[in-house]
């Protein structure tokens, strides 16, 4: 199981791009920090038996061949029953990433064992749906797809304590995941 980071709004427009870079530096200055990459997480999953899966977020409108393991909404909670406010969380059987091409670095090796990516599949159906972009309760992050994969990771028993996105990057939402996982945990 490969951890990959991906900038956000790799292949997109211009305008998108300029839009996510106009946020971050809004997050910045309200943050009072320094503008960093965004970026977004996504799995790459071996069953041992030659499967190969790719495991990521994507907006519900783009659709898909397969059912996606879970779907929550975009914005806030009323908004998620119109499939363009909506996230989905697939499963995809493949060897590339759809935006892998773009991947920062290389992806970080999480696990070899076959038992470990089935908990990662079988929990998939299980997440939190949080509202995609709000802030969780308990948390200083909005939930995001990187609040999803880690919380995934968190509950299948991979130790994450020396996971965060590379240098000069920051995934929002990754540490929303990590603590609402770690609070499941600890409340079982």
């Amino acid at each position: 199981m490969d951890l990959y980071w991906l900038p956000v709004g790799a292949g997109t427009s211009r305008f998108q791009q300029a839009s996510l870079r106009l946020w971050e530096a809004v997050e910045a200055a309200r943050a009072r920090r320094a503008r960093m990459r965004l970026l977004h997480s996504a799995l790459k999953l071996s069953t041992g038996a030659g499967a190969v899966y790719t495991l990521e977020l994507t907006p519900a409108f783009i659709g898909g061949e397969t059912e996606p393991l879970a779907t929550g909404p975009v914005g806030f909670r009323g908004a998620g029953r119109f499939r363009l406010f909506r996230y989905q969380l697939r499963c995809l059987p493949g060897e590339q990433l759809p935006d892998e091409e773009w991947a920062v670095g290389l992806p970080t090796r999480l696990s070899d064992d076959c038992e470990v990516v089935r908990r990662v599949l079988d929990l998939g159906p299980l997440v939190p749906r949080h509202v995609w972009g709000r802030r969780v309760a308990g948390t200083r992050e909005m939930w995001t797809s990187d609040s999803v994969i880690s919380w995934l990771l968190v509950r299948a028993g991979i130790d994450l304590a020396n996971i965060a996105p590379p240098a000069g990057g920051r995934a929002p939402g990754w540490y929303a995941g990590l603590a609402i996982a770690g609070s499941e945990q600890a409340g079982s």
